[in-house]
C-alpha cells in the first residue's frame, strides 16, 4: 500500500532531481513553472458502471529548448481524482452513484512541438502514475452491492493497481510567463488489476483503462 508519507518523498526526490537536470540543460531557454488545473477523470471498464468527476490537479513544471522547434517539458503534479460507481443498497431499493477519489503523483517528461515559439505548442509524450486506492467517499457505502453484481459491494474494489502508465497529448498557448493548456491522457495499463490479485466475494476478470482531461494554466519564473 502507498501512504501519504510514501507519496511526498516520491514528490520531493523527483522535485530536486528535476531542479538539478533543469540546472545543467537547455542554456538557451529554460523557464521553471507551477501550474494548476481542473481534472475529468473516468475508468473505461466494461465491469463496473462508471461516471466521470470533476478533481484538481497542482504540481511543478519545467519547459526548456531541445532543438530546433522542440522543447522538453517535464515536472511532478499532485491529483486528485474523482469518478462515481452506479450501486444498490442490499435489498436493491437504494440505487446510487458512489462516489470514489484516487489521490496520487504523476511524473512526466514530454516532448514538445512548437508551432510558434513561446506561445503556441503540441505536447505529446509518456506519463507515469503513483497512487493510492481508491477510496470510497463515504462509510454509508461500505456495504452497497456494485451494480451488475449479486454480492461483490463498494469497499472490496478500493485495491486498484498503485502504479500506472498513461500517454498524453494535448496543447498549450499563452505566452512567456503564463500559459492556459488542455490535455488528455490514456492509461495503456489496466488500472483495475490490483482488483485482479484479491479474493473478492465474485470472480470477475477486471479490465479499465484511465481517461483524464485536464484543463490547466502555468505560470512560469
Amino acid at each position: 500500500m502507498i501512504c501519504p508519507r510514501n507519496l511526498f518523498f516520491v514528490t520531493l526526490f523527483s522535485l530536486i532531481s528535476l531542479t538539478v537536470f533543469s540546472q545543467r540543460n537547455f542554456d538557451e531557454y529554460n523557464r521553471l513553472g507551477i501550474n494548476g488545473g481542473v481534472t475529468f477523470f473516468d475508468i473505461q471498464s466494461d465491469e463496473l458502471k462508471t461516471e466521470a468527476g470533476t478533481g484538481f490537479m497542482v504540481g511543478f513544471t519545467t519547459r526548456g529548448s531541445f532543438r530546433g522547434n522542440f522543447d522538453l517539458i517535464y515536472g511532478i503534479n499532485f491529483y486528485n481524482h474523482k469518478l462515481s460507481i452506479a450501486g444498490n443498497n442490499l435489498v436493491g431499493t437504494d440505487s446510487q452513484k458512489m462516489g470514489y477519489t484516487i489521490q496520487g503523483v504523476q511524473l512526466n517528461f514530454l516532448p514538445s512541438i512548437n508551432i510558434i515559439k513561446h506561445h503556441l505548442s503540441i505536447e505529446v509524450g509518456p506519463i507515469l502514475q503513483v497512487n493510492g486506492k481508491m477510496k470510497l467517499d463515504s462509510d454509508r457505502y461500505d456495504e452497497y452491492i456494485i451494480d451488475g453484481y449479486t454480492t461483490l459491494n463498494a469497499s472490496e474494489i478500493e485495491d486498484i493497481s498503485q502504479v500506472n502508465f498513461h500517454v498524453l497529448g494535448g496543447i498549450t498557448a499563452g505566452f512567456e510567463d503564463f500559459r492556459l493548456g488542455a490535455h488528455y491522457q490514456y492509461g495503456v495499463t489496466n488500472t483495475l488489476k490490483g482488483l485482479n490479485d484479491k479474493e473478492l466475494s465474485e470472480d470477475v476478470d477486471f479490465e479499465g483503462h484511465a481517461s483524464l482531461l485536464t484543463v490547466s494554466a502555468v505560470f512560469y519564473f
